[in-house]
This record gives C-alpha cells, sequence and structure tokens, in this order.
C-alpha cells in the first residue's frame, strides 16, 4: 500500500471562545465539510492531522469559568466530585478540550480513532 504524508491543519486558539474552535475541529473531523461525506465512514482523506495552537490562551465568555462545574462519580454512595470550568481549564487545558470534543461528536466507534487526530502544541 502507498503510504501519503499525513497533511497537518494548524488552527490558532488565542484570543478565540473554546466553543467556536472545538465546532470547527469537529466539523473538520467528521468530514462534514468534504463533499464526499458519509457518517459512518471516516472517508477516503483521513490522512491528517489537527494541531491545535495556544490552547492555554483561549477565552470564555459570560460567567463560565466559575458557573459552569464538571461532575464525576465512581458510582460509590457519596462519591461524587465536583470542579469548576477554570479549576479544569487551569490543571490541563488540553485534556478539557478532549473532553468537549469527545462529548460533541458521535458516540460510536469512530469516536476515538476521531480524537487520535487531534494533537496539540
Amino acid at each position: 500500500m502507498i503510504s501519503q504524508k499525513e497533511k497537518i491543519i494548524e488552527i490558532d486558539a488565542q484570543n478565540r471562545s473554546l466553543g467556536r474552535v472545538s465546532t470547527e475541529v469537529v466539523r473538520i473531523l467528521t468530514g462534514k465539510d468534504d463533499p464526499s461525506y458519509q457518517p459512518n465512514v471516516l472517508g477516503l482523506n483521513n490522512n491528517f492531522k489537527i494541531k491545535i495552537l495556544n490552547i492555554d490562551r483561549a477565552k470564555f465568555t459570560g460567567k463560565k469559568l466559575d458557573g459552569k462545574i464538571y461532575y464525576r462519580s465512581s458510582g460509590y454512595l457519596g462519591s461524587v466530585k465536583q470542579k469548576s470550568l477554570r479549576e479544569m481549564y487551569q490543571e490541563n487545558p488540553q485534556k478539557l478540550f478532549l473532553k468537549i470534543l469527545k462529548g460533541m461528536l458521535p458516540k460510536n466507534n469512530l469516536r476515538d480513532q476521531l480524537l487520535k487526530k487531534v494533537i496539540f502544541s
């Protein structure tokens, strides 16, 4: 099989809303900007990576930094833990961005393959 060089698409997140950047990334990942779009196939042009630049300089609108709460639980009684968006963003902005993308992508077997195409610098 002939291997083609992977195309790298760079998206700068500096001074842009994180939601706007993530919708642009999801649109490219799912291939909805391609004329030969099929929802159950990664596509013929799936030899690309999306490189996100300056994710630590993205901005948030409104009062989301303190008002948006993320919950997680192990399933045991009393194990619900919560973190604000500000705490998660300060700890690891890349992990938060992947969590946002995971929530926006279709919930099927292709989701993990699509998330592997996102890299950070």
